[in-house]
């Protein structure tokens, strides 16, 4: 009786102790519970100030992109309304230029034979002096693009707008191989024409080819691709062929890479006719009697007709324009002067301005110094800055 008493008396102490030990753990575990709790109440705190920093900033740096953004809003339509305002000077500036330029043409450099068609007979010291007027008269040399003018949209993409430098006729070649073209009396009754309606048609004997024409002197000079590869003069006055010759260019290969359909490009300037003809991965020249269609003269040179659209002649100097594919920007890379006054290093690299495609062909009149080019089947205008090239030839002493 005794001993159970004891042993029930051992156990409730046990007990008793045991409660101890799991209250006192228990207290342990809501000590640390607590103080986790505050750390991350603390974090959280810190957590919202840094978040009520960060807000404060980006509404800072939102106000102030804001501002900015304003501002240069306002500069930007400050500095259109300044373009537009400096685009309308300009155009009215070119505007009085051409006027100007209309009422009072520069004079074209002339050779002295071409001189003497329009004079009576001098005497032969005279004749002689003039002579020399074709080395040192036309010693100029293409300084920069000056204004674009486009006239008309009217043909094909392809094709070319010419004018004899001695008349006010306008010619036009739609394509690059056909048998007809069009004459009009004047620039501007191409431009009140309605498509081709007011031009005079001329019929060719035979297809022309190509967009390597030129119009020199009352004469048409064509490039006809039949069995051989000919260059053809055709009175436009009497509407007949005066004489005809074979080139010895191969036929399949063009002249300039971006304009497969020109072999041989015919043309005119100060100095006379001359054809520019593909050799090999270059270009070559030739200069052209008019009369006898004769070759007279050959050089090499040296311009690649890799990505050549075009290319113009002015006092015996030739400008190879180039562009890419798909189109850019035309610019004149590769200058050659049959004078050697100038070399290709010391020519300016003059670009032309932004329009719509490629140029299939560029001619250049003297009296006006402005080049007519076919771009997309626009009719464009350049006019061109001169200056003299960097030395000329003295005159001979008089006798």
């Amino acid at each position: 009786m005794k001993s159970g008493f004891l042993f029930s008396l051992l156990l409730s102490f046990l007990i008793l102790i045991s409660d101890s030990e799991a209250q006192y753990h228990y207290q342990g575990l809501m000590n640390y519970l607590e103080s986790r709790m505050v750390a991350m109440e603390e974090r959280i705190a810190l957590w919202h100030e840094q978040n009520n920093r960060y807000t404060a900033d980006l509404k800072k740096f939102r106000q102030q992109a804001s501002d900015l953004l304003e501002k240069l809003g306002k500069d930007h339509s400050k500095l259109r309304l300044d373009l537009e305002g400096a685009g309308a000077r300009v155009d009215r500036v070119e505007r009085e230029m051409d006027y100007i330029e209309t009422k009072n043409p520069p004079k074209p450099c002339v050779k002295a034979a071409d001189k003497m068609v329009e004079q009576e007979a001098v005497v032969k010291e005279k004749k002689k002096k003039e002579e020399f007027f074709e080395l040192s008269v036309c010693m100029d040399l293409v300084s920069s693009i000056r204004a674009m003018k486009i006239l008309k949209r009217v043909g094909s993409p392809k094709g070319i707008w010419t004018k004899d430098a001695r008349t006010a006729k306008v010619y036009i070649f739609n394509g690059t191989s056909e048998d007809t073209l069009y004459e009009f009396n004047s620039r501007e009754e191409l431009s009140t024409s309605t498509g081709l309606s007011k031009g005079k048609q001329i019929t060719l004997p035979s297809v022309w080819n190509g967009t390597g024409h030129a119009v020199y002197d009352g004469f048409l000079y064509y490039v006809s691709e039949r069995s051989e590869l000919q260059v053809v003069k055709y009175d436009l006055k009497n509407g007949s062929v005066t004489d005809s010759a074979v080139l010895p260019v191969e036929a399949q290969t063009p002249v300039y890479s971006l304009n497969p359909e020109t072999t041989v490009d015919l043309i005119a300037d100060e100095e006379g006719l001359w054809a520019l003809y593909p050799a090999g991965n270059t270009i070559n020249l030739a200069k052209m009697d008019p009369e006898t269609l004769d070759i007279e003269q050959m050089w090499d040179t040296s311009c690649p007709r890799n990505n050549a659209e075009a290319a113009f002649m002015v006092c015996g100097t030739v400008y190879v324009v180039y562009n890419t594919r798909p189109s850019s920007r035309s610019r004149i890379q590769c200058v050659y002067d049959v004078a050697d006054m100038v070399t290709n290093d010391e020519a300016p690299l003059l670009y032309f301005p932004r329009r719509y495609g490629a140029h299939s062909s560029l001619k250049y009149n003297p009296a006006e110094r402005q080049l007519y080019a076919w771009d997309d089947g626009y009719q464009i205008l350049y006019r061109l800055a001169l200056k003299k090239k960097l030395w000329a030839i003295a005159p001979l002493p008089e006798e």
